[in-house]
C-alpha cells in the first residue's frame, strides 16, 4: 500500500509540473533541437540593454494614465522624488509578472512607500493595452503591497511614446506579430528626480539594499555603473519554429525535474528501509 501511494504521487508530482510546461508553451518530447549555444533566434536580434547612465529623459512623452486622459511625464518627476520605472507588458505570459514580483518584494522588504520617498512609473510597451488592464495590473499589485501606494502608477503606451522612452534609455525589445508577444530584457530602471537615468537593476529578484541604495543615489542625482549584469530575456518558446527557450520556463522545468528527481530518491530510500526491516524480521 506504501509503495502504491508513493508511485501515485511521483506520477502525479511530474503531471503536474508537465502541465506548467504546456502552459507556458516549453518544448515538449519531439519537438525540433533548440538553436545552438551562441546562436542568437531573429527574434531577439536587437533585444538587450545599453546603459545611458546620466542620459535625460524626454519628461514631455506623453502616455494615457489611469484616468484615461494623456499625462505627460514629467508629472511624475514634479515631487522631487526619485522614480523606478518598469516597461512591461500587463498581459505578457512569461517575465513581466516575474520582474514585478520581485520588485513589489523589494519594495516591502525596503519598507518605503511609493508616493513618500520614492515614485513608481510602471508602462505597458504594448500600444494594444487598455486603462482597463492597466487597472487590473495595478489592483492586483497594490493588493499584493498590502498598503496605500498612492506613488504608484500604471500607464499605457500613447503614439507610441513606451518605444521612443525604450530608445531613450537603451531598453531595446522586439514584438513578434507570429506570436503577437513582446521580447525584452528583465530589467527595471532607477531615475533621479530631474529624469536622468540612474540605475539599471537586472534579474527577477532584486536585493532591497540594493534598490534602497539604487533611490538614495538617485535622489542625490548620482549614478552607479551596474557590476552584476545578468540580462535575462523574456520570450516565449516556439517549437513549430524552432526558437528560444523561455528563462522562465526553464527554472521551472529544472525545479521539476529536481523534485521528480528528489521523490524517486525518497521512495528508494523507502523502499530500502522497508526490505531491510523485513529482513530484519525475517
Amino acid at each position: 500500500m506504501n509503495r502504491l501511494i508513493s508511485i501515485l504521487a511521483l506520477v502525479a508530482a511530474a503531471q503536474a509540473f508537465a502541465g506548467y510546461d504546456n502552459q507556458v508553451g516549453g518544448p515538449k518530447i519531439g519537438d525540433p533541437p533548440i538553436l545552438p549555444p551562441g546562436v542568437t533566434p531573429r527574434e531577439l536580434e536587437g533585444v538587450g540593454v545599453d546603459e545611458h547612465l546620466g542620459r535625460n529623459v524626454d519628461l514631455n512623452l506623453a502616455f494615457t494614465g489611469e484616468d484615461g486622459a494623456s499625462v505627460p511625464l514629467k508629472n511624475f518627476f514634479e515631487k522631487g522624488r526619485p522614480v523606478i520605472l518598469d516597461l512591461v507588458y500587463y498581459k505578457c505570459p512569461n517575465l513581466c509578472n516575474l520582474v514585478l514580483n520581485g520588485q513589489v518584494e523589494a519594495m516591502k522588504e525596503m519598507g518605503w512607500t511609493p508616493g513618500k520617498e520614492y515614485e513608481v512609473v510602471t508602462i505597458s510597451i504594448n500600444p494594444k493595452e487598455d486603462t482597463s488592464t492597466a487597472s487590473g495590473k495595478k489592483a492586483t499589485y497594490l493588493s499584493d503591497f498590502g498598503k496605500p501606494a498612492p506613488g504608484w502608477h500604471f500607464l499605457t503606451d500613447y503614439q507610441g511614446n513606451a518605444k521612443k522612452l525604450a530608445e531613450e534609455i537603451g531598453y531595446h525589445y522586439r514584438y513578434d506579430q507570429r506570436q503577437d508577444q513582446y521580447a525584452h530584457p528583465a530589467t527595471i530602471m532607477v531615475l533621479t528626480p530631474q529624469g536622468k537615468v540612474a540605475r539599471y537593476l537586472y534579474g527577477v529578484r532584486f536585493r532591497s539594499r540594493d534598490l534602497r541604495f539604487a533611490l538614495a543615489e538617485a535622489s542625490e542625482g548620482r549614478m552607479t555603473l551596474t557590476i552584476e549584469k545578468i540580462l535575462l530575456l523574456c520570450y516565449h518558446y516556439d517549437p513549430q519554429a524552432n526558437r528560444y527557450v523561455l528563462f522562465a520556463a526553464n527554472v521551472m522545468r529544472v525545479g521539476g525535474i529536481l523534485t521528480v528527481i528528489l521523490l524517486a530518491a525518497f521512495i528508494w530510500r523507502m523502499f530500502r528501509s522497508e526490505r531491510a526491516h523485513r529482513e530484519g524480521i525475517a
